[in-house]
């Protein structure tokens, strides 16, 4: 009797530690986050300062996106790191994206011009990082390689430029 409670005591842990490594790889996705400026003061990183340009209207809402820079995560539903959503604001809106560790990485910028969650094409716009072309082609999904960033230790500046259809 003895000898089964501790076989089941150790499965038990092993069980648990289990559960302890798996929770960080998942709890790296799917962070809101609000926009906190302190995160990209001068010593501070690694994150992304991202510029927006040319937002529409000061309707609706901004939502920035950062992913990593790989195939299996650029623009994959669930697969974002950290999202900050803001109300709009006709012109340039900056925000501060922290990232977890050095790397590659994507930023993703949608502004939902009607507020009501869903991808309206002929209201919403988007931006990304590096500002590549965006056509019928592609159909808003340029290749990761397009729109990778390295991040090093501190903070990285990037501008991106709202594009509308």
């Amino acid at each position: 009797m003895n000898k089964q409670m501790t076989f089941a005591a150790a499965a038990a842990l092993c069980g648990l530690a289990a559960l302890a490594t798996a929770a960080p790889a998942e709890a790296q996705y799917r962070q809101k986050i609000g926009n906190d400026m302190g995160k990209c003061r001068s010593g501070s990183g690694p994150a992304v300062l991202v510029k927006v340009e040319g937002v529409k209207s000061s309707t609706g809402t901004v939502r920035v996106q950062s992913y990593r820079g790989t195939k299996a995560d650029w623009l994959e539903k669930g697969r974002w790191i950290n999202r900050i959503e803001a109300p709009a604001r006709a012109g340039t809106m900056t925000f501060c994206v922290p990232v977890p560790e050095t790397g590659t990485y994507g930023i993703a910028v949608r502004h939902d011009a009607n507020g009501n969650g869903d991808t309206d094409i002929s209201a919403d716009g988007g931006a990304m990082s590096n500002n590549p072309s965006i056509n019928i082609f592609n159909l808003g999904k340029p290749s990761y390689k397009k729109t990778a960033i390295s991040i090093g230790p501190g903070v990285k500046s990037i501008s991106v430029r709202m594009r509308y259809f």
